[in-house]
């Protein structure tokens, strides 16, 4: 298939369509004076995010630091939710001041046309904070005509996330350093091990189907495109490969088919049906919050593992945008600087268990080793550090998070159910991305 360009299903032309406007502002600063950053003027400011940011605590912190500032935040419950409501509003007006923005979808907002709907940072000075990220979350939120569009939040290193009460009842071990060592190697040894827990005990090794696939993609060089914006699905045979590995386990018993994002009410969380669960940083927030939604607690039993299947891996991590219609681009860049500086990093994580993007923040996470108590007082921002080296974010085309979940999501999920072989669900990706494609 040479085909590189996916249908936009309506959404790039209304972006295209939205106009751009170039003002240039002031240096960012800190939270001293007004939260305008304008004349004194009192200001309201709008910001969407998206899961479990852990950001209400320093939204009241601005606040009060600022008197002149008021902060409207909206939440979407996902990632997917909030493409979609992003592209909606570049076409039709009503972005946010600030907007968060996901690494799967951050190559469509790229885009030409697109792009441009988003105010260049150098003009409120982030590029005298460019040393304090990691070198490619900054580089990453940099269009190739040197527009800077996010400041960076978090990123996504993965561990794995496990049920000790599982565990137990399979007769496996369950203390961390013990559970490290079983899952250390590659992913034939995850489904290996995962079939032994399958076969003895009928249920699910891991949650479904689509959440390790993702998980096995983000760890290649190169996933859905090559480095130079190519597509690249068919063809493409260690990814293939991986997706018969998977297959197999799944054919096997090793998934409990679970819907994504639903996982039974999130009862599942807290009944056993899954016993392990892929978890970038940012996941462990989300397993708190649904096993608290299903009425369980710490004592669940969910624990966090220094491991993870074929090693290190980057899944997810966002960065905040100010948009060019905002009529107070200003302010906004003043406080979506505030929220990412590697205090309110470490604050966020605590708060939201993601792993942060700034050199200092990881820092400090990794030498407090701070006990989670949720997570059986596992370490997590130290095993996270540790996980997070080697850690380099793959290139995701403008299209990689559509083909994650409207290709792949669908024949993942068929299979899961059993209405399809892994040669069938494989066959059904490709025939889902080739009524997307067209041609040069």
């Amino acid at each position: 298939m040479n085909s590189r360009v996916l249908r936009r299903v309506g959404i790039i032309a209304g972006a295209a369509a939205s106009s751009a406007l170039v003002l240039a502002g002031c240096s960012a600063g800190g939270t001293g004076g007004t939260g305008s950053g304008g004349g004194g003027d009192d200001v309201t400011l709008t910001i969407t995010t998206f899961g479990t940011f852990g950001y209400e605590d320093l939204y009241k912190e601005y606040e009060e630091a600022n008197p002149g500032v008021k902060i409207e935040a909206t939440n979407i419950d996902t990632g997917g939710n909030a493409r979609t409501d992003l592209f909606t509003k570049i076409g039709a007006g009503g972005l946010s001041d600030i907007v968060a923005i996901e690494e799967g979808w951050l190559g469509a907002i790229m885009e030409e046309g697109v792009v441009e709907n988003f105010a260049d940072l150098r003009d409120y000075g982030i590029e005298d904070r460019k040393a304090d990220w990691v070198d490619w979350k900054y580089e990453t939120a940099t269009a190739p005509d040197g527009r800077v569009i996010g400041y960076g939040t978090d990123i996504g290193p993965s561990g794995i996330c496990y049920n000790a009460p599982a565990f137990e009842a399979a007769g496996l071990p369950t203390d961390r350093e013990s559970v490290a060592e079983l899952l250390d190697g590659d992913w034939e040894n995850y489904f290996e091990i995962g079939q032994k827990y399958a076969d003895d005990t009928g249920k699910g090794w891991y949650d479904h189907s689509g959440f390790v696939w993702n998980a096995m993609v983000n760890q290649l060089d190169e996933g859905y495109y090559t480095a130079d914006g190519t597509l690249n699905v068919e063809g493409n045979a260690e990814l293939k490969r991986r997706f018969e590995l998977l297959g197999a386990a799944t054919e096997g018993g090793q998934s409990a088919a679970q819907a994504a994002w639903d996982w039974n009410g999130n009862k599942s969380f807290v009944d056993g049906t899954f016993a392990t669960f892929v978890c970038p940083g940012w996941m462990l927030g989300i397993v708190k919050e649904r096993v608290e939604s299903a009425g369980g607690d710490a004592s669940t039993g969910w624990d966090f593992a220094d491991v993870f299947p074929g090693g290190a891996a980057n899944w997810g991590g966002a960065w905040l945008s100010v948009s060019e219609t905002s009529e107070h681009k200003e302010a906004a860049a003043k406080l979506a600087d505030w929220l990412t500086q590697p205090e309110q990093q470490v604050t966020q994580s605590a708060a939201a268990g993601n792993f942060p993007s700034t050199i200092e923040a990881q820092e400090k996470l990794a030498s407090d080793a701070t006990p989670n108590e949720f997570f059986n007082d596992a370490p997590t921002g130290a095993i996270l550090a540790e996980r997070a080296k080697g850690v380099v974010a793959q290139y995701k085309g403008p299209d990689d998070s559509v083909i994650q979940e409207n290709v792949f999501g669908p024949a993942l999920s068929a299979l899961d159910r059993g209405e399809v072989d892994t040669a069938g669900a494989w066959d059904k990706a490709l025939a889902e991305l080739a009524k997307q494609v067209e041609s040069d």
